[in-house]
């Protein structure tokens, strides 16, 4: 893929291949570097019955995920994880799956809300152009020194 035109992607959910690709794409890219993921730690995460996990695929192969978790706070959807593969960004599927998780959380929830880490700064000014807005600083949170930015959307 290029750094030309949005690529032809398709959205949809994943499977058990696809969790797989998603633990060790987490775990070998930031900001969980940083962060001190493991695969072993990752992975569990796309098991859990309380997420969806919607995967992007360009010409049938994954390119990026989102996880969502449906009462993350308040009540209402949480983003728990966004990535997209190296060869795949700068394609606006980051967009693209943020846009499909708020039309399927639209109908059911007035915001929904993500966590991005202070130094990641390229995924803030993704929810930035998005829409989000940082509603609250958790310092100290994942490790110390950083910050988690709480973000909000408004979807109706």
């Amino acid at each position: 893929m290029t750094d030309a035109a949005p690529v032809d992607i398709t959205i949809g959910p994943a499977n058990d291949d696809d969790r797989e690709w998603c633990a060790h794409l987490m775990a070998s890219s930031e900001p969980w570097l940083t962060l001190g993921r493991t695969i072993d730690q990752t992975r569990p995460l796309f098991y859990r019955k309380d997420s969806e996990l919607h995967i992007a695929r360009h010409k049938g192969a994954p390119c990026g995920f989102l996880l969502l978790r449906d009462r993350g706070i308040v009540y209402s959807p949480y983003i728990a994880s966004l990535a997209v593969s190296p060869e795949a960004r700068g394609q606006k599927i980051g967009s693209r799956l943020l846009d499909f998780v708020e039309e399927r959380a639209r109908p059911v929830s007035k915001h929904i809300f993500l966590c991005v880490s202070s130094f990641n700064t390229r995924a803030r000014a993704l929810y930035e152009r998005q829409g989000y807005t940082v509603v609250g600083e958790l310092k100290d949170y994942v490790v110390d020194g950083l910050s988690e930015y709480l973000m909000s959307k408004r979807l109706r």
